[in-house]
């Protein structure tokens, strides 16, 4: 937010025009009846990328090597995090030691559903390294600039008729 404000100078008799920005913290309203307030993830986090590759592949379960490896997290911080985890009933654990989403809850399905749903409205869809693609016939390229001003003036004479 950006506050602004006339304050006289003390030096003069002109006014000064201060511009102040103050950082506000902002949270956004919840809807009541999804609201879980026992539900501490946040996304971008390492116990919320877990929580959403679980719940997304809820068929499989995954040792905590496997998803070091998937998640490129380190050794140490998916056993921890996948022990607090299931400590807090986030997942479960079969007796073998593989990690899996839980069917009855329904509240972080609705929580990886909207980090889902976030990533396919904003994530980025092409490789960083992505190119443009260059097309094979270029407009205008055996053309002087005097016969596309005519081309354009022509087409813009066939939208005024």
């Amino acid at each position: 937010m950006c506050l602004t404000e006339w304050l006289p100078d003390q030096r003069t008799d002109r006014s000064t025009f201060v511009v102040q920005l103050i950082t506000l913290e902002y949270t956004m309203p919840v809807h009541l009846k999804n609201h879980d307030p026992d539900l501490t993830l946040h996304p971008g986090t390492t116990k919320s990328n877990i929580v959403a590759y679980l719940y997304q592949n809820p068929e499989w379960g995954y040792s905590p090597q496997d998803l070091k490896e998937t998640l490129d997290i380190p050794r140490g911080t998916a056993t921890t995090t996948l022990k607090r985890l299931y400590d807090d009933g986030y997942v479960g654990k079969t007796d073998d030691g593989y990690y899996h989403a839980l069917n009855e809850r329904k509240d972080i399905r609705r929580y990886v559903s909207s980090l889902n749903q976030v990533n396919r409205m904003f994530g980025h869809h092409r490789d960083a390294d992505a190119t443009p693609e260059e097309p094979t016939k270029q407009i205008g390229d055996s053309r002087t600039d005097a016969e596309l001003d005519a081309e354009l003036a022509e087409l813009e004479d066939e939208l005024n008729d």
